[in-house]
């Protein structure tokens, strides 16, 4: 499996659109800044995915991701690949028995194909949309989050790269 996680918000996310001729779109914008983490974690063979929300991106909350994934998937052995965050980094992060994690090389997003997950979000989900509060924002990530988990076939499309199939 590969995890990432990341930060969805208030701050919009003005984007181009289509609009018949002669009409402009018009997109509001919001400088909010409050935000929310979304953790992921997929699997690039059959589009399966494991996601939680969270106030925080920290070991602690880290931690309890993968203890969810872990209880999820008990019967398997799981090797994770993250990335170099400093919680997935850290000697308090607790790593359950049925999991190893792998580490992407230093500033290499370009390998993780849940990046790609976070980018369909965004625009399925997120663009040129304003929230008027943080537990919209939450809403919206679930949906979308929901949304990829009942369609496997949808999501491994777009995480299931070639070079990652064919080295398993």
């Amino acid at each position: 499996m590969f995890q990432d996680e990341a930060r969805f918000g208030r701050i919009s996310d003005p984007r181009k659109c289509w609009a018949p001729a002669p009409l402009r779109p018009t997109v509001p914008l919001a400088l909010v800044r409050e935000y929310n983490y979304a953790y992921a974690a997929v699997s690039p063979v059959d589009g399966a995915i494991d996601w939680m929300l969270a106030a925080k991106m920290d070991t602690l909350t880290m931690g309890s991701f993968l203890s969810s994934v872990s209880k999820r998937h008990h019967d398997e052995f799981i090797i994770m690949v993250v990335d170099g965050a400093p919680s997935h980094r850290s000697a308090q992060l607790i790593i359950p028995k049925n999991m190893a994690l792998v580490r992407l090389p230093p500033y290499a997003p370009e390998l993780n194909p849940v990046e790609h997950l976070w980018d369909e979000l965004r625009e399925k989900y997120f663009a040129n949309r304003v929230f008027d509060t943080l537990g919209a924002v939450i809403a919206q990530s679930a949906r979308g989050l929901k949304h990829m988990e009942e369609n496997p076939d949808m999501l491994h499309s777009i995480v299931g790269w070639n070079s990652i199939l064919r080295s398993l």
